[in-house]
């Protein structure tokens, strides 16, 4: 059972990276193409900052889950000193990831409020026509499983620490 969720997990954090990395060369290439295009043709890709936009959010909400997977977001460590002088590192590191994981949903919540409301509304993006309740809901879903993976860190490091990957 373990295995397969291990396994599970290294497939959904697969995926989502694949995205990102995707999303990223999209946006490598367009900027390519519409550099070209400015100094060749004086014309610009049209949707360029429109696509910018999406695919920007692309690239950092489909990274997000991973990074905080793996504790390799940017911290403060100001307190870590005392809570390794303590004894409490990894206490002090299990709660603010819970803390941080439960303050996640907040925003996540938010964002499906807009989500609805932007599909309720049919607002789409102005040069693709791109239903932006589409996005918007990427967006949510990155943030509610970046949640998810923050408190299951949390979780790993107060009670079971052998697992959690350093």
């Amino acid at each position: 059972m373990a295995r397969f969720f291990w396994r599970l997990i290294d497939g959904v954090e697969t995926a989502l990276l694949l995205i990102a990395s995707t999303g990223l060369f999209a946006l490598m290439a367009l900027t390519f193409i519409d550099v070209s295009m400015r100094s060749v043709l004086n014309a610009s890709v049209q949707p360029a900052t429109e696509l910018t936009r999406i695919l920007m959010a692309m690239v950092v909400f489909a990274s997000l889950p991973s990074l905080m997977g793996r504790g390799e977001a940017i911290i403060v460590d100001l307190l870590d000193p005392l809570a390794r002088r303590l004894r409490l590192a990894r206490l002090q590191q299990g709660l603010v990831d819970l803390f941080c994981g439960i303050v996640l949903f907040w925003p996540a919540r938010r964002l499906w409020v807009l989500v609805e409301r932007a599909r309720d509304h049919g607002e789409v993006t102005e040069f693709l026509q791109i239903p932006q309740y589409l996005v918007l809901g990427a967006i949510a879903s990155a943030v509610a499983i970046t949640g998810a993976v923050t408190i299951a860190r949390g979780v790993l490091t107060l009670f079971f620490p052998r697992l959690v990957k350093e």
